[in-house]
């Protein structure tokens, strides 16, 4: 969107060098303000639009579509079918298959990383990112967790404490969004890193002491994920209130 302003920017800047007659009052804003049509702004003074102009801003939509963050987001949906796959060959327990597996999860877990970071940062961010990316989150982390539990490496109720506390959060986030939104915290975040160590430890064939570290990673990543998961319950609850009597106090001040 910013290249053809830009152009037209330099467009104008000439006409206005150039000594003759002054063009007509209004041309120029009309056609910076549609964009696309500054070329032809000096012949036609914007009494006609451009209809490459709407061709355009069309792709530009498109193409936001098809930024590098959302790629990494559909590249980790993909994903979540053939870590299972690799997961599951050799009947669940062949360290070949299980360090594919393994491959495919750390990969997941290191697009999870960046995705957002460049939606953020180079203004990526897109309705299908902030629907799609919590979705593949939630996906590649209770396939491997639901996987692990069915091979009986894992015990269930890890598996269902992790995931109750993933799905009720997010469910969460969208009741009291209307309030306001819980910001992700540090805790958050390193409950995160530190679910995908200790999930990416048990997909791989561990034995002797790394299989032990094993256990105490994942005894942590527990942890943070209930200490995080009460602490987002409490903020909800405070956001809550502050909204409502927001909300309140607006209402009292109308009537008055």
């Amino acid at each position: 969107m910013t290249g053809v302003p830009a152009s037209a920017a330099g467009g104008s800047s000439g006409a206005h060098g150039a000594p003759g007659p002054a063009a007509p009052s209004g041309a120029a804003p009309d056609s910076g303000s549609h964009g696309s049509g500054s070329r032809d702004a000096g012949s036609h003074d914007g009494e006609r639009p451009v209809r490459g102009g709407k061709i355009a801003a069309a792709a530009v939509n498109q193409a936001s579509l098809w930024n590098v963050a959302n790629l990494l987001t559909m590249l980790r949906l993909v994903l979540v079918p053939g870590f299972v796959a690799l997961m599951l060959a050799g009947g669940g327990y062949d360290p070949a298959w299980r360090s594919l597996a393994w491959a495919a999860f750390a990969i997941a877990m290191i697009t999870d990383l960046f995705d957002g970071h460049l939606a953020r940062t180079y203004n990526l961010v897109t309705d299908f990112g902030k629907i799609a990316d919590p979705i593949a989150d939630k996906a590649i982390m209770g396939a491997a967790l639901i996987c692990l539990s069915g091979l009986g490496d894992l015990p269930w109720w890890v598996t269902i404490v992790i995931l109750a506390r993933e799905l009720g959060i997010t469910l969460m986030r969208f009741v009291v969004i209307r309030y306001g939104v819980i910001p992700a915290s540090r805790g958050g975040k390193l409950k995160t890193l530190t679910q995908g160590v200790a999930v990416g430890m048990y997909v791989l064939a561990l034995t002797g002491w790394l299989a032990t570290l094993r256990f105490w990673v994942m005894a942590a990543a527990v942890v943070l994920t209930v200490v995080t998961g009460l602490d987002y319950v409490r903020q909800a609850i405070v956001l809550r209130r502050q909204g409502i009597a927001e909300r309140a106090a607006a209402l009292e001040e109308t009537e008055a």
